[in-house]
């Protein structure tokens, strides 16, 4: 009863149905089935509708737009195309050949470094191009040596996320705390204002990712190739005996149960392009595409004769598939296929692969009434495809998509000093105060499209969807939250729950409150959401701001222990064929790690 009764009085109904609009919005960021986006839009929608039919004070809602020309919007977004720039032009290669070189001499050492380098570089560039910069060496050198790449993948992605941690523009996270932070009046933070803790922290966790985490992690290989079988090609002839002579090819596709795909018709010395209505005749030829298993049905189906190349297919001269390969590839986010489906994006017409299977995060994502043509790809995606050696090496150079195979290929053009130039411009800008980071950020967009480091069709796909509206509509729901005085409440039920503690212990609960919602929900949205909050816990303490804002920063970051709490950890997943349990099993504790750390230090700092 004491407990109850020293817990605050319900606000007004707008901010009970801000607060109640704001665990609708979080739930409904958990569910894989609906797209970020759309939820962030008819959130967003829906807030607005419901403060314009039920105004409150002076509050305009028009003003919960404002989201989408905030500050912080537009540095993430322009940091997205630079990292994207980056990636295109291949500016990074010579990164990814020193480290290729020197894991064959000293593999334990030249694993520290990549943790290292992930680390330092995802504190300048948004982690995403750095894991599709390192996801193939590391998969190259373990090929090679026979190594499981299950062992260092997922470490290697943790390091970047906790590199990230240490500027102002390392994450989307850290620009949107800062940046709301300063709305609520506080002095801006400078780039390496929290650097300090940052580091010290990071060398802990360094440590784990270096010597335990391995061991944590199965020796898993990646065997998805395996279970899928090879296309084959051949050719169907036709005979005098065949039902099909004088039917047409739809009658002919419908013996076949519908499966039958004709690539062409040779008739004589000329091509016929396989039409329903095309009449066939006897000696007729059938160029088809598929399995041995379902050739062989359409060659009984049919009473066809089966050749594969000049040869009749018999016991003694099996189908083979000459100089076809198959390879695993990612989709990475900025490609044309990042939410898009193969049909729409003409991938078998302009990079000549068959797509024979689709993977997210480990497992089957074709419906039974699907086709693989039809299924609409997202970042992280593997595709097993299957293609002549050359179409595979040239889509390796194409930076759209991330090749997981043996071979050190990275891409590079005559634009990567450039875009390498730019991009240390916008950082020294926006280090030493002249530029704000969203002006410089914005400004070397503009000079990487002048200069034609990307295109602008790349720089707009290179802006994710999803991480656009989760901050807008974050945005909105914390205005909505401040303005009606739910952010007021929630902080006094959080002093009230933790009432009696002293300062360090207050901190670490706020820390540890939001490393558990950005492991379940957007991180943007627990960074915006808990960040006024942790400015209402300091003033109602009277204690300085700043570590409780950094509490918020750090906790927000700490998206280690499930795959959907950051882009890359599914991209990860993907790639070294993890469960949800191995991202429990090392990155539970990691948190636990970074959080009893990062206390210290904090406590240390400002207590």
């Amino acid at each position: 009863m004491d407990f109850l009764t020293a817990l605050p009085v319900l606000p007004g109904n707008h901010a009970i149905a801000s607060m109640l609009m704001t665990v609708v919005a979080l739930f409904m960021f958990t569910r894989e089935q609906w797209p970020l986006e759309i939820t962030s839009i008819g959130l967003l929608a829906l807030i607005a509708v419901g403060f314009a039919l039920f105004p409150y004070q002076d509050f305009e809602p028009t003003h919960l737009f404002a989201g989408f020309g905030h500050e912080a919007l537009i540095a993430v977004c322009a940091l997205m195309v630079l990292g994207q720039g980056l990636v295109h032009t291949g500016a990074l290669e010579p990164v990814g050949r020193m480290l290729g070189q020197l894991w064959g001499k000293m593999p334990r050492l030249s694993f520290l470094v990549v943790l290292v380098v992930g680390a330092i570089l995802s504190a300048f560039v948004n982690n995403t191009p750095i894991v599709v910069l390192l996801l193939p060496i590391l998969i190259s050198v373990c090929m090679r040596s026979g190594s499981s790449p299950s062992r260092v993948l997922m470490p290697m992605g943790f390091a970047t996320l906790v590199g990230g941690m240490a500027t102002t523009i390392g994450t989307s996270t850290n620009l949107l705390v800062v940046s709301v932070a300063q709305d609520l009046g506080l002095e801006k933070f400078g780039m390496f204002d929290f650097a300090l803790p940052a580091v010290i922290a990071a060398s802990v966790a360094g440590v784990y990712l270096w010597l335990i985490a391995p061991r944590l992690l199965p020796e898993r290989k990646m065997d998805l190739a395996d279970g899928s079988p090879r296309l084959f090609e051949a050719r169907l002839l036709l005979p005098e005996e065949s039902p099909t002579c004088g039917q047409t090819l739809a009658d002919a596709i419908a013996l076949t149960g519908g499966k039958l795909q004709v690539v062409r018709i040779r008739r004589g010395d000329t091509f016929i392009t396989p039409l329903p209505d095309v009449v066939l005749r006897p000696d007729d030829q059938l160029r088809v595409r598929n399995t041995p298993q379902k050739i062989k049905e359409f060659e009984e189906a049919l009473q066809a004769v089966l050749y594969s190349g000049d040869q009749r297919v018999d016991e003694e001269h099996p189908l083979s598939a000459e100089n076809q390969m198959l390879a695993e590839i990612a989709v990475v986010q900025g490609s044309s296929l990042d939410r898009q489906n193969l049909g729409y994006a003409q991938f078998l017409d302009r990079y000549q692969l068959t797509v024979l299977a689709l993977h997210r995060a480990g497992r089957d994502i074709l419906r039974a009434d699907e086709e693989i043509r039809e299924v609409v790809l997202q970042a992280g995606d593997i595709l097993l495809v299957q293609g002549s050696k050359e179409q595979v090496a040239n889509i390796k150079q194409s930076t759209e998509f991330l090749v997981l195979d043996s071979s050190i290929e990275l891409p590079s053009t005559d634009k990567a000093k450039t875009a390498l130039l730019i991009l240390a411009s916008v950082v020294t800008l926006a280090a030493t105060g002249i530029l704000p980071i969203a002006i410089s950020a914005l400004a070397g967009v503009c000079v990487m499209l002048l200069t034609r480091c990307i295109s602008p069709g790349r720089a707009i796909r290179a802006i994710s969807p999803s991480v656009y509206f989760v901050v807008v509509v974050s945005l909105a729901l914390g205005m909505a939250l401040q303005e009606t005085g739910a952010t007021a409440y929630i902080t006094d039920v959080f002093l009230a729950l933790t009432a009696g503690s002293g300062p360090v212990v207050v901190l670490s609960a706020l820390m540890a409150l939001l490393a558990i919602m950005t492991n379940v929900i957007s991180n943007n949205a627990a960074a915006v959401i808990g960040t006024p909050i942790g400015v209402g816990i300091a003033v109602s303490l009277n204690l300085p701001a700043e570590p409780f804002v950094l509490a918020v920063l750090f906790g927000a970051n700490m998206s280690y222990a499930t795959p959907m709490a950051y882009k890359t950890n599914l991209l990860v997943m993907s790639a070294g064929n993890y469960t949800f349990s191995d991202f429990m099993k090392v990155g539970v504790p990691l948190t636990i790690l970074m959080w009893v750390t990062l206390t210290w230090v904090l406590s240390v700092m400002y207590f």
